[in-house]
């Protein structure tokens, strides 16, 4: 099956991003196809995904699901790579910043590659917290083999990340031995917890009338603070003013981009931002995007 894509769209950009680390679990990026497994109404189900002009092309290749599980399998790589977003507006900021501008020009087609799941998301965030990005994939991996359902196809392993049910029964302390701080343990058992009795859930959130109030509800959960939030917003709830403004990632690229001596301040770079206003988590993902070759 195959999905229109919109004219500002380019899968090899997205790619580049994709294949970023080699210890990547839940995906594979192999030539100029993307693999990835997927759930739909409790079945597995593995996902081959490559381009073609203005479409995506999408293939089934262990098996031929029903029309449903083809339709939900498209509305999740619709939400994945964020197709929906008219980018208009964020390409005309570029026409007043040069950064932008150049930025805009090196890596048009970039969507912002989401995290459709809201508990891998969390997750995902709170692993990276203080500790490079080498060390986060590497501690992804361990959990995902050990708490995930897996799928072999031609030899290869693909892999579904834990879900909140399966998390909220394990021990603080089987995390640590993985490697996780105690808090860090402890903040993922305790959102699989919350979203395993229904107490978090990506569709009540979505129903949250602002970009702000979403911001403020994630807040009231333990070991969620400002970065985690807005990564979250930015990656699973597609929310574009989403600005994780303490992230190291944005700091060097900036300094890289602007050619600074030294990384920017915050202060700094709240000032920046303002031309960047509603679109916050476009530039981010651009700005992250100009770390890869």
């Amino acid at each position: 099956m195959s999905i229109l894509t919109p004219k500002d769209f380019r899968f090899k950009e997205c790619l580049v991003f994709l294949a970023r680390s080699k210890n990547e679990v839940l995906h594979q990026v192999n030539g100029e196809y993307f693999f990835k497994l997927i759930k739909i109404e409790n079945k597995i189900i593995l996902l081959k995904v490559s381009s073609d002009f203005d479409q995506l092309l999408i293939e089934f290749p262990d098996q031929n699901p029903s029309e449903e599980i083809k339709v939900a399998a498209a509305g999740f790589i619709w939400d994945l790579f964020d197709l929906g977003r008219d980018l208009t507006e964020f390409y005309e900021l570029s026409k007043d910043n040069q950064m932008l501008q150049l930025l805009i020009e090196q890596h048009f087609g970039l969507r912002v590659i989401g995290i459709p799941d809201l508990f891998e998301a969390f997750t995902w965030a709170i692993m990276g917290q203080q500790i490079n990005l080498s060390f986060a994939f590497s501690l992804k991996r361990s959990f995902v083999e050990k708490y995930g359902e897996s799928f072999k196809w031609k030899d290869e392993i693909y892999w579904l990340f834990p879900t909140p049910d399966v998390i909220s029964k394990i021990e603080v302390s089987d995390l640590t031995t993985m490697k996780f701080t105690k808090r860090k343990a402890e903040y993922v058992i305790g959102i699989a917890k919350l979203m395993a009795e229904g107490c978090i859930s990506k569709e009540a959130l979505n129903r949250l009338d602002s970009y702000e109030n979403k911001l403020n509800k994630l807040l009231e959960i333990r070991g969620v603070g400002n970065w985690t939030a807005d990564y979250v917003l930015m990656k699973c709830l597609q929310e574009k003013s989403a600005f994780p403004i303490a992230d190291v990632g944005i700091h060097n690229a900036l300094k890289n981009q602007l050619s600074l001596e030294k990384k920017p301040s915050i202060e700094e770079i709240k000032k920046m931002a303002t031309k960047w206003k509603g679109w916050e988590a476009y530039v981010t993902f651009y700005l992250w995007r100009s770390l890869y070759s």
